[in-house]
């Protein structure tokens, strides 16, 4: 849909640039060669005259949303890509946290979590051996340090939260101090989590959308995100909610306990 598409016009809904939409002025004239996907970041090679100069570089963050219909909050509008075909892509983002900017092709550099990003989840690197290297680099908790997207991309919070429960480890233990036993299952976990939710179209609760608008519906199969004091599915113990770095965190305290 995006394959080969040549930018127009980039129209930035913002008084000032900002670190977060650099680079917009480079975009007309460059052609999306296609779409690709590291962890939670999308990276669109450009071709200007067949030759790559820039990658486009897309965090949706907490709340944003990319789409080809019009928002129906044009107020969250952040950046309109005008396309050839009478295309326009949208992104919006109610809480700026996203990011849409140019990068030189291939050097990712000034993002930092993107550049030492960890093995792809469905990919074939994230092996059991090598999830219990990366763990053990860590003191921080286990949970903490899968958000940082360093031991293995693309877990975010609501993704952790539910592979910890499947697995049965406790998300405040640090990550070095994980039991050997539960380290395949919960690399299992997390890929089987990851690709349910991608079979469902994600996780739904108020502003995601995909590309054509539709909702996700991973949202009615979590078994702890957003159930705080609600029984437990596998042992009928309420499910506890707090915050570890910041983040709200949903867990079994007998299904998961503290070491």
């Amino acid at each position: 849909m995006l394959t080969g598409r040549i930018v127009l016009d980039a129209r930035l809904a913002e008084a000032e640039p900002g670190p977060r939409y650099r680079g917009l002025d480079l975009l007309t004239g460059q052609v999306l060669e296609r779409v690709t996907r590291r962890g939670k970041f999308l990276v669109v090679p450009l071709l200007r005259n067949g030759e790559r100069l820039n990658d486009l570089i897309i965090h949706l963050g907490m709340t944003g949303v990319l789409s080809l219909v019009p928002p129906p909050r044009p107020q969250h509008l952040r950046v309109l890509l005008g396309l050839d075909g009478g295309l326009g892509l949208h992104f919006t983002d109610a809480r700026r946290f996203g990011r849409f900017l140019l990068t030189p092709a291939g050097d990712h550099s000034s993002l930092p979590t993107l550049q030492a990003m960890g093995p792809e989840p469905l990919g074939e690197g994230f092996t059991a051996e090598a999830f219990a290297t990366a763990l053990a680099r860590s003191v921080t908790a286990v949970k903490t340090y899968l958000l940082s997207q360093r031991p293995v991309a693309g877990v975010g919070n609501i993704y952790a939260d539910e592979a910890l429960w499947r697995a049965g480890v406790n998300p405040a233990t640090p990550a070095r101090d994980v039991p050997a036993a539960q380290i395949g299952p919960l690399r299992d976990a997390i890929r089987a989590v990851l690709a349910e939710s991608i079979a469902r179209e994600g996780t739904t609760f108020s502003d995601y959308r995909t590309v054509t608008g539709a909702t996700g519906s991973f949202q009615d199969s979590l078994a702890v995100y957003g159930r705080a004091e609600q029984p437990c599915g596998r042992c009928g113990h309420p499910i506890r909610r707090t915050v570890l770095g910041g983040r709200g965190t949903h867990h079994c305290p007998h299904c998961q306990p503290s070491l």
